[in-house]
């Protein structure tokens, strides 16, 4: 039997339900956690969530709400990086020392600067953060689709222990100490692929998608290496692998995202109603960059798109026209 039978998953959107799906797969106990009781009633009722519709929740998960006192010995937190620090404050004091939690979201919090494990140790001191992380889209994961993803915890043991757990046949996690390098992988590929998605938008080329992919993936490169993450991470599922999923998929949110501002549409309609992380993530990444002195182009140019500080062929103008460079 696993280290880790019980699995409580705080979050039942499209993440929450694929990870519970896929916790539930792999033979463990699992309660999934929505946020109020008629989510929670609803969800347990129709055995599917709102935000994954047609897919169902596997029989053997059990549903609860928010609120409710958590046993398992490993939380996965399926909540978006700028909602983690107030979905977190109902659980100080409750979960116990051998608690491990497992940030599943890909971000850096606004105004902190904080990646998720670094919140979640401020606002859980006595609990083991990890980090679940890697090309993975929830529907895919969801219905048991072959996915590979990454997970890194500070302790090795604790990793490997955590890939043990979660890992099936279609779900095979491969364990790091490298968090840091994994959370950075995470954070800043949504933004590159807004990136992608604008080049997707105005019809540029092949070509150009997928330049703008490889030149993005210097510039996560340069800022993982400033922060200490290993090389073999960057490269890995979490990085190259993340990158090279949401730039080149409409399931992507942030490449959705990112292709209706090519074709005109305001950030505020582009979204859709729909969650894009880079969104947020993407002032916060440059803040970090510009404290480093990482050059970061293309992600500056999105963040000024966002911001609205530039047109959209006025920064393809700008990228086009740097100067010519050896490749690094």
């Amino acid at each position: 039997m696993s280290a880790y039978q019980q699995i409580a998953v705080i979050g039942a959107g499209a993440w929450g339900t694929a990870l519970a799906n896929a916790a539930a797969r792999a033979g463990r106990d699992v309660t999934l956690i929505a946020r109020d009781r008629d989510s929670a009633d609803v969800i347990a009722r129709d055995r599917e969530s709102s935000r994954l519709p047609g897919i169902a929740l596997d029989p053997s998960v059990t549903v609860t709400v928010s609120g409710t006192d958590i046993a398992a010995p490993v939380v996965l937190l399926a909540v978006p990086t700028q909602a983690l620090r107030s979905a977190l404050m109902p659980l100080q004091g409750k979960l116990g020392k051998a608690t491990v939690a497992v940030s599943c979201a890909k971000g850096i919090e606004r105004g902190t600067h904080h990646f998720t494990t670094e919140i979640i140790a401020e606002m859980l001191p006595d609990v083991t953060p990890a980090i679940l992380s890697g090309p993975s889209f929830a529907a895919d994961v969801a219905r048991g689709l072959p996915t590979a993803v990454t997970l890194a915890a500070s302790d090795e043991t604790i990793a490997a222990n955590l890939c043990q757990a979660l890992g099936s046949a279609t779900f095979r996690p491969y364990h790091t100490t490298d968090v840091r390098g994994v959370e950075i992988g995470g954070a800043a590929k949504n933004v590159l692929a807004i990136a992608a998605g604008i080049v997707a938008g105005k019809k540029l080329g092949a070509s150009a998608l997928a330049a703008l992919t490889t030149r993005g993936f210097a510039e996560l490169a340069r800022f993982g290496r400033a922060c200490g993450a290993r090389p073999e991470t960057l490269a890995g599922l979490s990085g190259l692998g993340d990158l090279v999923l949401t730039c080149s998929s409409p399931q992507s949110r942030n490449f959705s995202f990112g292709i209706a501002l090519g074709q005109g549409a305001n950030p505020r309609a582009a979204s859709g109603g729909l969650l894009a992380e880079g969104v947020f993530t993407a002032a916060a990444l440059l803040e970090l960059a510009d404290q480093l002195k990482i050059e970061m182009p293309i992600c500056r140019a999105v963040t000024a798109i966002l911001e609205n500080r530039i047109a959209i062929d006025d920064a393809i103008a700008g990228l086009l026209s740097r100067p010519f460079k050896a490749e690094e």
